[in-house]
């Protein structure tokens, strides 16, 4: 890695390769999800089955988790795990109760009532991925997707995540979805778990909303579902950016970014800084920090390809060029960050000061985990309540407030040339 001053041909360069990493819809990839949707669709079960075998658990018979396995689930978690759990939960409903969304009217004098009706969405289905076959059990997206489903009254919330080798489920999750309330846990994962709950099957029902992230083939899937069923976002690889002033420690910077990078080759870590002398601070702990990682490999490629430091003079450039990168997370690193907090406009999130590293919002904070990437939070936002929720508009109009609107509508439906339209109109004051 080497350090860039901006602007520059080289900075360019750089930040353009790291917004292009796309890891999704190349052509293959797109026609052999396409195939899985198309074969889920037809064959349901029969489908759903032959594709668990041959990806996940050879052994795999029933789709569905019964009632035994999360009895067994429960002698193998102890109860300090549990008792985070409930915190994370407790921190999780404080935070996304305030998103809750509420019916509201408008009226007026002459006779007009407007307004909007929320209702939560009837059934979701929350996707966890398997993480290295179910070894390292990502517990905190079962709470991330499942609270706020549940806070917004969805009917039925269920969640599935691929099968181990042996066709059982990691108990640390099965007892975390225990702890959300989930009205039914599936053992099905990628592409066909995605088609599954797009269509339904004699097993799987088919529901409204699918919310998660996950690999290239589930975000694949997702997209071709969507408009037969909703969906939260198509997730990317994991992105952080840190803005740093010459007060930040390096130590902090260089760990922090490596939280990003030993997700995944394709996982982006950025630093941007008005500070020289802390750019090659951040660059030597790098180098020292990487070796030592159990995911090193990892995160060596990660930090090579789509890794970047970056010195910008200007710190009213700094948050250009931070805007316009629009990364999933966004560290403010510097002196007073609350005051340069109005000049952030594309974050999927923001960590404030320095004792406010990115993992906490991952975990335990409270706000959620699940983030727009690849430049998509320049227009859409983490999942939220809102993710589960539909809007309704209201119209109540009297015969006075229709007359009085009466000629507007007219020209306006003149002009569009649709007759019938003012006509639905006019026949209100038809003489009987």
């Amino acid at each position: 890695m080497k350090i860039l001053n901006y602007p520059s041909k080289q900075a360019d360069k750089k930040i353009k390769e790291i917004i292009e990493r796309r890891a999704f819809l190349s052509g293959g990839e797109y026609e052999s999800v396409l195939k899985i949707v198309e074969d889920i669709k037809a064959n349901g079960d029969k489908a759903l089955l032959k594709y668990s075998k041959k990806f996940d658990s050879p052994n795999i018979k029933k789709l569905k988790v019964e009632d035994a396995e999360f009895n067994e689930a429960k002698k193998k978690v102890e109860k300090s795990f549990i008792k985070t759990i409930e915190k994370v939960y407790s921190n999780i409903e404080k935070f996304h109760k305030k998103d809750m969304l509420k019916s509201w009217f408008m009226q007026n004098e002459d006779g007009v009532l407007l307004g909007k009706l929320a209702n939560p969405v009837e059934k979701a289905a929350i996707y966890v991925p398997g993480a290295k076959g179910g070894l390292t059990p990502l517990v905190s997206t079962v709470l991330m997707g499942g609270v706020p489903a549940k806070i917004a009254g969805v009917k039925n919330v269920f969640m599935t995540t691929p099968p181990q080798k042996k066709g059982s489920i990691n108990p640390y999750l099965l007892m975390t979805a225990k702890v959300v309330g989930f009205d039914a846990v599936y053992k099905i994962g990628s592409a066909w778990a995605v088609s599954a709950f797009a269509y339904g099957t004699e097993t799987v029902p088919k529901v409204d909303v699918i919310a998660g992230p996950g690999n290239i083939f589930v975000t694949i899937a997702k997209k071709i579902v969507f408009g037969d069923v909703g969906i939260d976002m198509l997730a990317g690889p994991s992105e952080i950016l840190i803005i740093a002033d010459e007060k930040a420690d390096p130590k902090f910077i260089a760990a922090d970014m490596l939280s990003q990078a030993e997700h995944d080759v394709l996982a982006s870590s950025i630093l941007i800084t008005t500070s020289k002398k802390l750019a090659s601070l951040v660059l030597d702990e790098l180098k020292t920090r990487i070796p030592k990682l159990s995911k090193k490999e990892t995160a060596q490629k990660s930090i090579k390809n789509y890794g970047a430091i970056i010195v910008v003079k200007d710190i009213k450039k700094v948050f250009e060029v931070s805007n316009f990168i629009a990364p999933e997370h966004l560290e403010l690193q510097i002196e007073n960050p609350f005051e340069k907090l109005f000049m952030i406009k594309n974050a999927g999130a923001v960590f404030m000061g320095q004792y406010s590293p990115e993992p906490v919002g991952d975990y335990i904070a409270g706000t959620n985990h699940i983030l727009p990437t690849n430049r998509t939070a320049r227009f859409s936002s983490a999942l939220s309540v809102d993710t589960f929720m539909k809007k309704t508009s209201i119209i109540s109009y009297s015969k006075t407030a229709l007359k009085k609107d009466f000629s507007d509508i007219k020209n306006l439906t003149t002009i569009e040339g649709l007759e019938a339209h003012f006509k639905s109109v006019e026949a209100r004051f038809e003489k009987k």
